[in-house]
């Protein structure tokens, strides 16, 4: 039998009081003794009860089905992208989104979630921070339907949809590989994220099948903006030996990247990871590892609603990239390569990428 999440009726049958001494006690009302309130506090506890906050807002009877949609930052491009594509489905089925961003934030994240879960959500779908996730599994067993979105969760098992994380990377760096440079720098976010230790293991990768060396020395982890990649690419290209090509591991850097070596007038190849709206305006060659956001959140959201409608075996969706090659392919040439157009698929690389290196390792 499915479990449900307590109510006041079942608090007050636990606590042995009137229905009206919980909803007081709960809602932070005077006029409960403390000894009748203790009782309450010890039956929410052993329950696991959470106050419905959207209940005084509604009429009697009747109930607002909602979703939940967690993510890093609505201004980064991918997640408005996203959130666009969750909307499309949950729309159609009548269901009200509460969108929140936990800007990176662990403890943000775990705040933002048990909001949500207070405020009765149906489901939720979730980009994690935090590097544990059990603490939903109460929430679940009441009949919380969630799904993980970008990166899989940690401590629970259920409905994932990732992006071609590992084999994106591979593509990008073949790319870099095949116009002739060994010195490629590499910038991203915080190895301890999922998805960046993705892009490095594909990064690695290509590197060994092309035997060339991991440049310890050009591995740039961390920065978080735009003007952070940028005071990063200038310190690598001041160094004693400084790369001739970068892999910038998302949006953020490669914009970072690109501006820095505009205002240098460097030529430096770069090959990126997300797409950018301001790719075609770079005569420089520029490569950026291409997919469909607002799939992974319509994908996302269709498995939120199989839950909801009763599906119980766990699914894993990954979503395919295709690497898009932008400006001059004969500017900043280390060596003879196929030529391109400005701006074409690059199919062999795409190919090589393929479903089969898999994002969920």
């Amino acid at each position: 039998m499915r479990n449900r999440r307590p109510t006041m009726v079942d608090v007050a049958r636990e606590a042995g009081v009137g229905l009206k001494t919980v909803s007081r006690v709960v809602n932070g009302e005077s006029g409960v003794s403390p000894e009748m309130a203790d009782r309450v506090f010890l039956a929410v506890a052993k329950l696991g009860f959470r106050r419905n906050a959207m209940a005084r807002d509604l009429r009697a009877g009747r109930s607002t089905a909602s979703v939940g949609l967690v993510i890093e930052d609505l201004g980064n491009p991918f997640y408005s992208s996203v959130a666009r594509g969750v909307e499309q489905l949950t729309h159609d089925r009548d269901f009200v989104l509460m969108t929140a961003s936990s800007e990176e934030d662990p403890e943000r994240e775990r705040a933002l979630v048990l909001e949500l879960c207070q405020r009765r959500v149906e489901g939720m779908i979730i980009v994690p921070t935090a590097l544990d996730h059990s603490f939903l599994q109460a929430e679940i067993e009441m009949g919380l339907q969630v799904v993980f979105l970008d990166r899989p969760a940690t401590g629970l098992i259920a409905d994932t949809v990732l992006v071609d994380n590992r084999g994106g990377a591979i593509a990008a760096t073949d790319y870099l590989l095949d116009r002739g440079h060994q010195r490629i720098a590499v910038l991203g976010h915080e190895a301890k994220v999922w998805t960046m230790r993705e892009r490095l293991a594909g990064f690695r990768s290509a590197l060994a099948r092309a035997g060339v060396p991991y440049p310890e020395d050009l591995v740039c982890l961390g920065p978080l903006t735009p003007a952070d990649a940028a005071t990063a690419t200038a310190q690598l290209l001041d160094g004693g030996d400084p790369p001739t090509a970068f892999f910038a591991c998302n949006n953020r850097m490669t914009v970072g990247v690109l501006a820095e070596l505009q205002r240098r007038g460097g030529a430096a190849d770069v090959s990126g990871f997300d797409d950018i709206e301001t790719a075609g305006l770079f005569a420089q060659p520029l490569a950026l590892v291409s997919y469909d956001a607002a799939e992974a959140g319509r994908r996302a959201a269709q498995l939120l609603l199989e839950r909801l409608d009763g599906r119980r075996t766990p699914q894993q969706v990954v979503i395919p990239t295709t690497l898009v090659r932008y400006g001059s392919e004969t500017a900043g040439r280390r060596a003879p390569a196929a030529g391109a157009g400005s701006r074409t698929r690059a199919t062999r690389a795409s190919t090589r990428a393929g479903s089969g290196s898999g994002a969920g390792g």
